[in-house]
């Protein structure tokens, strides 16, 4: 049995590219993420080198969506050529780690679009209501 992620046991060839990705764990609409280092063609039988946090994308009772990151080692792997998956660069951009990703301005901007829209479709209806 292969030894868990988080140990950083995992097998990997020094020269091979790595990517520093989002890994689905969880049940059935109740997902969970563990950000992982592996490598960047992954075989779904190499386990991953290092687990360095973790996303949990379901709100909680006050409405947070939990991120835990290990910094010291995202730094690591980074300087040894690591690239980043685009939903890993949008946590580090929302961390402060890295610039805001230009995605999460235009999600930003549509969320606002919306409860304008929503907000302008309330204020018309008691007025349609009363005449």
């Amino acid at each position: 049995m292969p030894l868990p992620p988080a140990s950083g046991t995992g097998r990997y060839f020094a020269r091979a590219a790595k990517s520093i990705r989002l890994i689905r764990q969880g049940c059935t609409n109740r997902p969970f993420f563990h950000i992982s280092v592996t490598h960047r063609r992954r075989l779904n039988s190499q386990p991953v080198i290092e687990q360095l946090g973790s996303y949990d994308p379901m709100p909680n009772i006050n409405n947070e969506k939990l991120v835990a990151l290990n910094l010291e080692r995202i730094k690591y792997w980074l300087g040894q050529g690591a690239h980043v998956t685009n939903p890993v660069g949008e946590l580090l951009g929302l961390a402060g780690f890295f610039p805001i990703h230009p995605r999460s301005y235009m999600t930003a901007w549509r969320n606002r679009k919306t409860s304008r829209e929503n907000q302008a479709k309330a204020e018309q209806q008691p007025m349609e209501s009363k005449a």
